[in-house]
Parts: C-alpha cells; sequence; structure tokens
C-alpha cells in the first residue's frame, strides 16, 4: 500500500533517517552481520535511506531496490545517483517480486511487511529470491503499535490479519527459514534475522 500523508512525513524526514542509520540498522547488524550482503535487495525502499545504510552498514556491493509509489522511486534515484551502476531501482510489489529465484545474498525489510495486506506472500517471495543460505533481514511494526489509538488516526495500516511478533517466527519457519535471532521492543517492533536453509 502507498503511506498516507502523515505517514510519508513521517517516513521521509531527518530524524527518521537517524533514527534508521544509527538504532535499526546497528540493531540488525549486530543480530546478523556475519553474512556477506554483497548483492542484496531491499523490498520498500522509500527515499533511498535504506538503501545507503545496506552499502555502508552492511558493505554490499550492489543494491536492488523497489517500492510501491513511484514518487519513491523517483526521490530514490535522485538521492542515490553518485552510487551508479551499483543501484537498480524499479516499481514494484513484495508479493511479486521481479527478480528470478536465488539471486540474492541478503534481503532487508524496513518496516514494510506489516503494509502489505498479503504479508504471507511476501514473506515467500523474499525466501524464493534469496539464494541457499541467503540471509534476510526484518524489522516489522506488531499490532499493538497499529492499532494503538494515537496511531490508528494518523497512519493508515492493513487491520485485517496483522501478525503478532511469534506468528511472524513461525510463518518465517513455515516457508523454510531458520531463524537465527529474534527480539521485541515494548510489544510495538520485531526483529528478525532469518536464513534461507542451504
Amino acid at each position: 500500500m502507498i503511506l498516507n500523508k502523515s505517514e510519508f512525513l513521517a517516513m521521509n524526514n531527518p530524524l527518521r533517517a537517524l533514527i534508521q542509520r544509527r538504532f535499526e540498522a546497528q540493531r540488525l547488524f549486530k543480530m546478523g552481520c556475519s553474512k556477506s550482503a554483497r548483492h542484496a535487495l531491499e523490498i520498500g525502499c522509500g527515499r533511498g535511506v535504506g538503501v545507503d545504510i545496506i552499502f555502508d552498514v552492511f558493505s554490499a556491493e550492489i543494491v536492488d531496490a523497489f517500492d510501491l509509489d513511484p514518487k519513491m522511486i523517483d526521490l530514490a534515484g535522485k538521492r542515490l545517483e553518485t552510487r551508479g551502476h551499483k543501484v537498480s531501482l524499479w516499481v514494484g510489489d513484495a508479493t511479486h517480486i521481479q527478480a528470478p529465484d536465488s539471486t540474492y545474498d541478503a534481503v532487508f525489510d524496513f518496516g514494510i511487511i506489516h503494509h502489505i495486506p498479503n504479508w504471507r506472500q511476501a514473506v515467500a517471495e523474499v525466501y524464493r529470491v534469496l539464494k541457499p543460505g541467503g540471509r534476510f533481514y526484518a524489522e516489522e511494526v506488531l499490532p499493538a503499535f497499529i492499532f494503538h489509538p494515537i496511531w490508528q488516526r494518523l497512519l493508515d495500516h492493513p487491520r485485517e490479519d496483522r501478525f503478532e511478533h511469534e506468528q511472524f517466527k513461525s510463518n518465517l519457519r513455515e516457508v523454510g527459514f531458520h531463524l537465527l535471532v529474534d527480539n521485541k521492543i515494548w510489544n510495538w517492533f520485531g526483529w528478525y534475522v532469518a536464513d534461507k536453509k542451504k
């Protein structure tokens, strides 16, 4: 789904970028840094902050990224222009990722899957496009946040079939992932690092 105006502003400001770089990415790196993210994919890349982080923090050599919103891809293209041929951007849908099977060493989800009504299909697609032994890094938003009265007024999230922390972990395993480590904060945010089984 495309972000509403409030969430667009919340996700596209310097404070959000600082939190993503200094806290979210660092936490995911510490949870699962032992693998190379040489050829990486970011789902729901927004204006490209996550792509920069994947290069700078996770030492990727090539990053592909897509977003459902063409405006976001335009912003990301401008932001990442200096990365040249190391970046490929497109308008796309996480439930039908435009990449062959077993393409990526790592896939990154900086809080995107909770926006997707058919979230299970998105997880299955992440699994499909990862190489055997590839790593999935995910930071996600849980129902306690989504259904909080303040955030319900400001943000537009799907309301049906939202996953709890344990449910997301179970789905990762059902798809075929080996869950390496997980964590949650305030029952609002979940953190997951999982490998595609070889």
